[in-house]
């Protein structure tokens, strides 16, 4: 890698750089630490490292957390303007594009693990068993991974081989040399989300006719199961603004390079970070045994840490 003093903002000085990453960081460091303490959760209790749902709900905190690592550090490299050669770049975007499109993919799973609690009670302990649910994940990350396969094949499709040993900075414009990448990439995006929303509509619809058929009990949690829909389908919309975001960055690199890094700024923060731990969180809220145990955790976490204190000064 080689480093250049020029900066990528266009004429922006350091310090407002140094101020705007500096943002960043702890952003990331509170969403991490956020996303980290409900893994923990999760994997100190067996209900839920047994349980479809909160397996997947895993599934998502891990895929959110390593698209906060590898997209923060390619801000920090792209700010800067540490360059680097073309396959190393295309690998972080193997990563970011990966785990962008397995929290949607996931999300989608959830949903239908709701529609099975629902609509088809007795079958939910045979269709949503632990393995199952491992089998699901793979099922998840193979069709996580064909968005990436298709760009980097029509990519090189279109390139020679010692482009991959080129250095540049490292963005998702290093994926696209003419506008038809640009479109396919679009495409793509725009295929798995159709898809997505089709199933979470049907999920929706098939839990609706249940609950107006349902009464007293049954009735509240088909509605919780309702809510728990709507919520992915909102979750799912911020990833979809999320991926669609290059999108619009790259219409607006021929038109305004600095403009595009003000927007590219602002869409990290709104749509690159937050979703990545307030959806996850809110989700988690919602569950009541969750919740009881995060709280659980988190005072423990504390009580332990003030005890570890108190012997210090003790000792001192």
């Amino acid at each position: 890698m080689t480093y250049n003093n020029t900066l990528v903002t266009g004429g922006s000085n350091l310090s407002g750089i140094v101020y705007r990453i500096t943002i960043v960081q702890v952003l990331v460091v509170i969403f991490l630490s956020v996303n980290f303490l409900q893994l923990t959760t999760i994997f100190k209790k067996d209900f839920f490292y047994r349980t479809m749902r909160y397996i997947l709900f895993a599934n998502t905190l891990i895929a959110d957390c390593m698209t906060l690592l590898v997209s923060n550090l390619l801000v920090i490299l792209l700010n800067f303007q540490v360059t680097m050669q073309v396959w190393l770049c295309l690998m972080f975007y193997f990563e970011l594009s990966l785990h962008n499109f397995i929290t949607p993919v996931t999300l989608t799973a959830m949903t239908l693990e709701r529609y099975v609690a629902i609509c088809m009670p007795l079958r939910h302990g045979e269709l949503c068993s632990t393995r199952r649910a491992l089998h699901s994940i793979l099922i998840i990350h193979a069709l996580s991974s064909i968005p990436f396969i298709v760009i980097i094949s029509a990519l090189f499709s279109s390139v020679t081989v010692r482009f991959s040993i080129e250095y540049v900075l490292c963005s998702v414009e290093v994926t696209a040399f003419y506008n038809w990448q640009r479109y396919l990439r679009s495409v793509i995006c725009q295929f798995y989300f159709l898809i997505m929303c089709i199933i979470i509509v049907f999920c929706y619809v098939k839990i609706t006719k249940v609950a107006k058929a349902a009464s007293g009990e049954s009735k509240k949690s088909t509605s919780k199961g309702l809510r728990t829909v709507v919520l992915h389908a909102f979750q799912l919309l911020l990833c979809l603004i999320n991926l669609l975001c290059p999108l619009i960055e790259s219409a607006l690199y021929q038109i305004d390079f600095m403009l595009l890094h003000h927007v590219r700024y602002i869409n990290f923060i709104i749509f690159g970070l937050a979703p990545r731990c307030l959806s996850p969180l809110i989700y988690g809220l919602r569950d009541e045994k969750f919740v009881h145990e995060l709280k659980y955790n988190a005072f423990c976490g504390l009580h332990r840490k003030r005890s570890v204190l108190k012997q210090k000064i003790i000792v001192g």
